[in-house]
């Protein structure tokens, strides 16, 4: 007889369950328990656990891997067929069979083709008990076959007609996935006028000029070999026509007013209606005989398509496509007709029974036509099996009647029609085995008393034991009005007192024995409070106690332990712990807070706090106000299922009116000693009617608060225990995520014992394929939080819901989650990776995204390894350091940033999902062109003479290309700090020390030093030098002004003195008079030196320079990195105080502009001279 779950709180009996196996909690039939020790004995028929898909799609560029696995005791042997032959696969060397399994592997990666190995297998698995045989898996190597070459005429037509461009993509398998694209690889856009029909085709309501191209070309994707094939480019040109006549719709697809379609059950329906006309037609969709489904339509392609998902029997009618447009309508019928593969009504179920049982085998199917059912035994059609004369088989039913051990046998069901076949294999196992209790004998089971005791009996046997208690060595069995007795032998006594302490003897029995085994139970008395901290408030300074007194079961040893606010006490001399109490001694601000005395023993733990204020200390007495005294007198009256009500008397207010009260209680059988807030009441209010949850001992408490604070609680009121009812709720936080490529592990948060609302809490966790037809797989589980379903296949969606249910009954039914069984490293590495550089430190990677169905996971995005071999300009190997770049999503392009110049670079992207990375791409190499160099390492000044200085200095750290030359700009700086004229040298690569000569004697030059590659200049480096003095020239320097002091030069010196006075005195004379001076005549003939300004190389001064101010760089500085050079003004050019050329005197010549601070200007380019300096500058300079 089947093995299924018996209701809870029902006494086991043999009568009415043949077998029931239990292993500390019950097993369902699916799996018969193999313990090491105890049931070594035991057989099991095989069960195929996993196997390949029906239609099986190969890759032909990887190996084979036809999967089968099976489990039984002993376990099974393997054997295949191919194309209903026995398959020897010791005679191929390309194939090999799985150690410990069925799954066979054909490697032809070596050599071998996929074609070869085209057909049908079937795996078979055998042990003593029988053999279970596999779906029939058809192999077939995938193919994306080339387009057959055709020459194609342009097409030429007139704007307004209607176009079809025919794709008529390759047979592969599986078949292609078809889009249209342009020569540039972009999607050719598509609208209510011009869309892609389901065959494929590219279809246009009517053309417009702008649909003229040469490059419509039609694409096929095969992803199962990430192949895309080309069809040869179709040119079309469109005439403008000066003027098109509208026109009525007509269908371009489906042709005629009537088609008839056919769809099977659970398939996605589609149906297509695409119009042509002038102006573009409009389409609609009405199902004639119904309405559509709400939630499983879907409308495509500008609603040109149809869509109803996981369409039924109930899906069959007449679909009609309304073409309209402002010249007319039309109509096309559809009549859709649902046939369905065969599904599962009643999946044939594994039975374990015991010799001389009876059972049945029962295999229900439907599908459209009506599917023919057959059976086998163990793999062999049943009508040819041996004879079983305790077998009779009526049509979908096999009944046993009187099973013997040799009935044992797997059995097949097969229920085919034209549109596929199901094939399940369930066993009949025939054990016979007297009862076995796996509980150690002699458990002691300490538990306090007012709680539940929980007394295990896990058992064996065949047939099913019944269980029978009993306490003490005489006595009748323990009834259930006062018991709970579980489905796995566990008895529970929901609320055990004193006289439940004991010996209790659990007793196993069927037809073969009798298994008996004792229990010992010891209920201990509760750990309390009796003495409680008191709230204090003391002044600073003084010493306050805290008393805790604790009574206990004397066979416990208790540990007391002091918290202050819920830590460690301070580790403080003033803090004192005796036996019953805490002193604490020189109290301060510091010490006020929240003290608790925490008390534990082996089995329980109680808690008891008081507030400590600190304040200062006062002069005189003042009135004691406090916080008030607590409740007493509580009683529990109008006693109810689900309320109570509660009353108290008021204990004194110390001087502060009471204004709440606060109702607390203790589940003395889920939480003793934990106290939880109920309600609160005005302090005026005496009474409360308490609203109550089933299947709680509840005992009550009540605290008075006032403007001081809060009071001790009262004393606790008596237990009242509430009936039980079924759970009004179900866990919370139900989530589906795989550990594991073939697992799904459903978890949720449990409920409390409070939520429990009865015994015999357990959860109903049911679940089934998002995307299949799969009914619900449920089972019943202990008080747990996780359940994990093994055999899934990877990274599927699944529905899932869990239910809690007590003894009493279920919760209402539970929402359904959506979850996923186990993600998978990803398959596939992405395609098509190019790399395009931007410059020198920049690149752009783009690659083609790899199909969602590989990643087998949630897509995290993708991920760039990159590193440089060797660095183009050193040609040295250097460490080779990859660097990592992750782009969120499903981005196909990204930046590499930071790139090394002149350098080899490296790639590979990999696709990334939760479980980690996949392959990584083909690597791609790439290489960075040629940038500027840095500036050189350094720069000195050596061997300085009369006319000559030595430069020498290092190359750049950072060359980032091939050295072309190095450039040296130097200019005088003289004594008012004005630079000189900038002199340009172009020095070679491979220099590092170049002397320049013919230099001024005793002069400081400034130097900027840059070197350069093809990409350009580099950052500069800049320095100052000084030549040597020339003493001989300082000599005569200082005879002339010996000169100055002979008589004769003063006499000469007084004489020109005078004539320039008589100069001066006739031209004062000639002004007065009107005429003109000599100084007129040069401004008439040169009117503004700004205007025409005098030139270097003539003699004549240059144009007035900018009014900013360019101080010579101190050394080692250097200028910008355009390697410009910025001269310096005089400190007295007028050019200082205006805007440069734009300073303007008035007729009188006073000066015009307001005074202006002097400003950097950029200088001049690195190749160019800087600017002449203002007249005043230049005559200075000549001084």
């Amino acid at each position: 007889m089947q093995l299924e779950i018996m209701p809870k709180k029902k006494r086991l009996s043999a009568g009415r369950v043949p077998l029931i196996l239990f292993l500390c909690q019950m097993i369902s039939a699916l799996d018969v328990p193999l313990d090491s020790k105890l049931l070594e004995d035991l057989v099991q028929p095989p069960t195929i656990t996993q196997q390949s898909p029906k239609d099986y799609i190969v890759d032909p560029r990887e190996n084979i891997v036809i999967q089968c696995e099976a489990q039984g005791k002993p376990p099974p042997s393997f054997s295949w067929t191919q194309n209903g032959t026995h398959f020897d696969i010791d005679k191929d060397p390309l194939v090999t069979m799985k150690a410990g399994s069925g799954t066979l592997i054909i490697n032809i990666m070596s050599e071998g083709k996929a074609e070869t190995y085209e057909g049908v297998y079937q795996c078979t698995a055998r042990n003593e008990r029988g053999a279970a045989i596999s779906n029939n898996i058809v192999v077939r190597p995938s193919r994306s076959p080339l387009w057959t070459k055709e020459k194609l005429e342009p097409i030429t037509l007139r704007s307004g007609q209607s176009l079809v461009l025919p794709c008529r993509p390759p047979i592969g398998l599986p078949p292609a996935i078809i889009f249209w694209m342009d020569n540039s690889f972009q999607r050719l856009p598509q609208s209510e006028r011009v869309s892609q029909g389901l065959n494929g085709d590219l279809y246009f309501s009517n053309v417009l000029p702008e649909d003229s191209r040469e490059d419509y070309i039609c694409y096929a994707r095969f992803n199962h070999t990430q192949t895309i094939q080309q069809k040869q480019p179709i040119s079309v040109k469109v005439i403008l026509a000066k003027s098109s006549r509208e026109r009525p719709p007509t269908f371009l697809t489906p042709q005629g007013n009537a088609s008839n379609k056919e769809e099977l059950r659970g398939n996605v329906l589609s149906l297509e209606c695409i119009a042509e006309g002038l102006p573009t037609p409009i389409i609609y969709w009405i199902k004639e005989d119904g309405t559509l489904p709400i939630n499983r339509t879907f409308y495509r392609n500008f609603q040109k398509t149809l869509q109803i998902t996981q369409v039924s029997e109930a899906d069959s009618g007449k679909y009609q496509c309304i073409a309209k447009n402002a010249l007319g309508v039309i109509h096309h019928t559809i009549s859709v007709t649902v046939k369905a593969a065969p599904y599962w009504i009643m999946a044939p179920q594994n039975l374990v029974l015991s010799p001389g049982e009876d059972g049945a085998l029962i295999c229900r199917a439907n599908g459209n036509p009506k599917p023919r059912i057959s059976w086998l035994s163990n793999g062999v059609p049943i009508e040819i099996a041996p004879d079983d004369p305790s077998r009779k088989i009526n049509g979908d039913t096999i009944i046993f009647s009187s099973v013997q051990e040799r009935s044992s046998a797997v059995y097949q069901c097969n229920a085919s029609n034209e549109y596929g076949y199901l094939l399940g294999n369930a066993f009949v196992n025939v054990l016979a085995e007297p009862p076995r209790i796996l509980t150690s004998e002699n458990t002691l089971y300490q538990v306090i008393a007012n709680r539940p005791a929980l007394l295990d009996c896990a058992f064996f046997g065949s047939p099913l034991p019944t269980i029978e208690w009993f306490k003490g060595t005489k006595g009748s069995a323990l009834r259930e009005d006062t018991y709970v007795l579980h489905e796995n032998g566990t008895l529970e006594i929901p609320v055990a007192q004193k006289d439940s302490t004991g010996t209790y003897t659990c007793v196993a029995r069927n037809k073969l024995g009798m298994a008996k085994n004792e229990v010992h139970l010891e209920i201990k008395d509760p750990t309390r409070i009796i003495k409680q901290p008191e709230y204090a408030v003391v002044q600073r300074g003084s010493t306050v106690s805290f008393e805790c007194k604790v009574k206990h079961d004397h066979t416990l040893i208790p540990t007391v332990i002091w918290l202050k606010d819920n830590g460690e006490l301070p580790s403080d001399g003033r803090f004192t712990v005796d036996k019953d109490q805490l002193v604490v001694a020189d109290v301060s601000d510091n010490d006020g807070g929240t003290y608790t005395c925490l008390a534990n023993t082996t089995l329980d733990n109680v808690s008891a706090s008081a507030v400590l204020s600190v304040v200062a200390p006062t002069p005189t007495p003042a009135p004691i106000y406090d916080v008030p005294n607590p409740p007493f007198d509580l009683e529990l009256t109008d006693q109810l299922d689900k309320s109570v009500q509660l009353s108290w008397t008021p204990g004194d207010d110390n001087n502060s009116p009471i204004t709440k009260f606060i109702i607390e209680y203790e589940d003395a059988m889920h939480e003793a000693g934990l106290w939880h807030h109920q309600t609160e009441v005005p302090g005026t209010q005496t009474t409360a009617q308490l609203k109550l949850s089933p299947y709680v001992n509840y005992s009550f408490r009540v605290m008075a608060e006032n403007s001081l604070g809060r009071s001790l609680p009262s004393e606790a009121s008596e237990q009242y225990l509430t009936k039980a009812a079924e759970p009004d709720k179900n866990p919370m936080t139900v989530e589906g995520l795989g550990s594991e490529p073939d697992n799904l592990v459903i978890t949720w948060q449990p409920l409390n014992g409070f939520e429990s609302n009865g015994p015999g809490l357990q959860y109903k966790v049911s679940w089934r394929q998002k995307d299949g037809d799969d009914e619900w797989t449920s089972v019943v589980v202990a008080n747990v939080s996780k359940y994990i379903v093994s055999g899934t296949p990877t990274f599927v969606p699944y529905l899932i819901k869990v239910q809690a249910l007590n003894d009493v009954g279920f919760a209402p039914e539970p929402a359904v989650i959506m979850g996923h069984s186990g993600e998978d490293l990803p398959m596939v590495a992405p395609g098509n990776v190019h790399v395009t550089v931007v410059n020198s430190t920049l690149a752009e990677v783009h690659w083609d995204p790899v199909p969602l169905k590989s990643v087998r996971g949630h897509l995290q995005g993708y991920r760039i390894y990159y590193w440089t071999d060797q660095n183009s300009s050193k040609r040295n190997r250097r460490h080779i350091e990859k660097k990592i770049l992750t782009f969120q999503g499903s981005k196909t392009h990204g930046m590499l940033p930071g790139l090394e110049p002149f350098s080899h670079y490296t790639l590979n992207v990999r696709v990334v999902n939760g479980k980690g990375e996949g392959p990584a791409s083909p690597d791609r190499v790439f290489h960075t062109p040629e940038g500027v160099p840095s500036a050189p390492s350094s720069l000195k000044i050596v061997n300085p003479t009369l006319d000559s200085l030595t430069l020498e200095w290092d190359p750049p750290s950072h060359p980032n290309g091939i050295l072309t030359e190095y450039t040296l700009k130097y200019q005088p700086i003289n004594s008012t700090h004005e630079l000189g004229p900038l002199v340009d040298l172009k020095i070679p690569a491979n220099k590092t020390r170049w002397t320049l000569k013919n230099l001024n004697f005793s002069t400081r030059y400034k130097f900027y030093f840059y070197a350069q590659t093809s990409a350009g200049s580099g950052s500069q480096i800049t320095e100052e030098a000084v030549t040597t003095v020339d003493e001989g020239k300082m000599a005569m320097a200082s005879r002339q002004v010996d000169i100055a002091t002979q008589g004769w030069f003063i006499g000469l010196m007084c004489a020109v003195a005078l004539l320039i006075l008589i100069l001066l005195i006739v031209c004062f004379i000639r002004r007065n008079k009107g005429g003109k001076y000599p100084v007129k005549e040069k401004e008439d003939a040169h009117p503004d030196p700004e205007i025409q300004p005098m030139k270097e190389d003539d003699g004549t001064f240059g144009e007035y320079s900018d009014a900013e101010d360019h101080k010579p760089l101190k050394k080692g500085s250097r200028t910008p990195s355009d390697r410009t050079v910025k001269k310096e003004d005089s400190d007295d050019s007028l050019v200082d105080y205006g805007e440069g050329v734009n300073g303007q005197f008035n007729e009188d010549g006073s000066f015009i502009g307001q005074y202006s601070g002097k400003k950097e200007k950029e200088p001049a380019e690195g190749n160019e001279s800087s600017e002449a300096p203002s007249p005043v500058n230049a005559m200075n300079s000549f001084v």
